[in-house]
């Protein structure tokens, strides 16, 4: 399985930047794995498969495991429209 790494912002609306990593704005806030939650569940709608978190759990920077080729995922979240 592939992994990839995101940057996320908490506390902000949801919004998706293609950057060197994608940097993905979060509505919740980083306590209690809100931040964390909401962002598996929606990269899961935008995408069509569930990712785990390996490593950054309390970060801001995070790496995925998702079961789909980086390029598509990158796609999806580029094609994504709120």
């Amino acid at each position: 399985m592939p992994e990839i790494y995101v940057k996320v912002r908490p506390e902000t609306e949801f919004e998706i930047e293609m950057k060197t990593y994608p940097v993905i704005g979060l509505e919740n806030e980083p306590e209690h794995g809100k931040a964390n939650s909401e962002l598996l569940n929606r990269l899961e709608k935008i995408t069509g498969v569930r990712p785990a978190i390996v490593l950054g759990h309390k970060s801001r920077r995070k790496k995925l495991k998702i079961d789909m080729d980086k390029q598509e995922f990158k796609e999806r979240l580029e094609n994504f429209d709120g």
